[in-house]
């Protein structure tokens, strides 16, 4: 098959796959940045939301159909979907469509991932797709699900697993997948205590990214069994993954860079710590995950803000922001950022010091602060002479501090209010 050929039979697959983001969940390991928003509607990055990864990625694959289930707290996304994600034309048949929990067929909420797609059955056949992919909201990656689907179509697949390899010693936090040498899967444990490893390899075992790629009538099948099954808990995972290995034709799909063959970058922002860790890694010289990548764009609403400012030129008054990524509508007066990533409308004053610092959209920082190790939540206002970051107990007694020492700062903690919180 020629190269022509090839993605323009890729590109017939993607316009039949509808592709629908699962954003519902409410994420509460990443405790108080997920009390008044779902995790998919976290910022990250500097200017963007974490929907907005699997968003672009559809973008950019030539799936145009996509559908949006949400479900706690949902506002926030909402409003963020409605405002950067409408320009998409109908009439060509493109589309972000949001599907909130409305008791379509039940008279319930989503009562899990699979329940949430079943509860939608009668949207998605009005949809009428040949295949179906089901994607997780809140992961950060940037990935072509074109070939994933040509993958599932060439190995005559009724289920197609994303996965990727993980270390050993980490590999228990997630679904692990055991193949043959043709791709299939032949058993899939959910968070199992002793992971074993994929094969050729004893220090890696093979997860799954909660990505997949269905059949729609295979899909359809296998909702309307589970939602019949009385003991199910209506999870992709743990429940319809198991039911279907050895009796149907479950593949995995190897997610890899195609420029050099290693894993690909894939994040899990679950916890503080490692929200912290993966917006800290935008920062360095060459990242893995490359925003300024004009071939794979992340699409986001851009919201219409004068560019950043820094003011102040004297020994004693300098403001600067080294080894640092600074975004629109900033003002640093003054004040030293160092290895800091500033969201959003963030004003630091006269003295203060950032170091290591993740600080979210429309945060002040007073005068004489030192901020070490922080997340910093939307619309704080942290009062002049502030020292976090230096004393983890003083620190614990305020705020909330990671079992890695980030210490995470919100507006409620420093009794200011939820009505920041977007």
């Amino acid at each position: 098959m020629t190269k022509e050929t090839n993605a323009r039979f890729v590109s017939r697959l993607t316009r039949d796959t509808l592709a629908l983001i699962l954003a519902g969940g409410r994420g509460s390991r990443l405790m108080q940045l997920t009390e008044w928003r779902v995790k998919p509607a976290v910022p990250f990055g500097g200017k963007f939301r974490i929907i907005d990864f699997p968003l672009s990625n559809c973008i950019n694959s030539g799936i145009r159909r996509i559908g949006v289930l949400t479900q706690y707290k949902s506002h926030s996304l909402i409003q963020h979907i409605q405002k950067g994600w409408g320009f998409l034309r109908g009439e060509f048949g493109e589309f972000v469509e949001l599907l909130p929990a409305q008791q379509r067929i039940e008279a319930s909420w989503y009562l899990g991932t699979a329940n949430a797609v079943y509860q939608n059955l009668d949207i998605i056949r009005n949809h009428n797709p040949s295949y179906v992919l089901i994607l997780a909201g809140d992961h950060i990656y940037k990935m072509d699900y074109g070939p994933m689907v040509a993958w599932h179509l060439e190995h005559g697949a009724d289920m197609t697993v994303g996965c990727i390899e993980v270390p050993l010693e980490r590999a228990s936090a997630f679904g692990v997948m055991e193949v043959d040498s043709n791709a299939r899967v032949s058993r899939f444990l959910e968070k199992p205590a002793d992971p074993q490893p994929m094969p050729g390899r004893t220090d890696a075992a093979l997860v799954s990214m909660g990505i997949y790629v269905f059949n729609t009538d295979f899909l359809y099948e296998q909702l309307i069994r589970d939602a019949d099954t009385r003991d199910s808990s209506h999870d992709f995972a743990k429940d319809i993954i198991p039911a279907v290995i050895g009796r149907y034709r479950v593949v995995a799909y190897p997610f890899r860079d195609v420029q050099n063959g290693r894993q690909a970058y894939w994040r899990d922002v679950g916890t503080v710590d490692a929200f912290w860790q993966a917006n800290m890694e935008l920062i360095g010289l060459t990242p893995e995950l490359n925003l300024y990548d004009e071939e794979w764009p992340i699409w986001t609403y851009q919201e219409q803000l004068p560019p950043a400012k820094f003011v102040f030129d004297f020994d004693d008054r300098r403001g600067m922001a080294v080894d640092s990524m600074v975004s629109g509508g900033c003002i640093i007066s003054g004040a030293t950022v160092r290895h800091s990533l500033l969201f959003s409308n963030v004003h630091v004053e006269t003295a203060a010091v950032l170091q290591d610092a993740v600080v979210l959209p429309d945060v002040e920082v007073g005068e004489g602060c030192r901020l070490r190790r922080v997340v910093v939540d939307r619309g704080c206002s942290i009062k002049p002479g502030t020292i976090v970051g230096e004393d983890p107990e003083k620190d614990k007694a305020r705020f909330y501090v990671t079992p890695g020492g980030i210490t995470l700062v919100s507006a409620e903690m420093l009794g200011q209010g939820q009505h920041h919180v977007r």
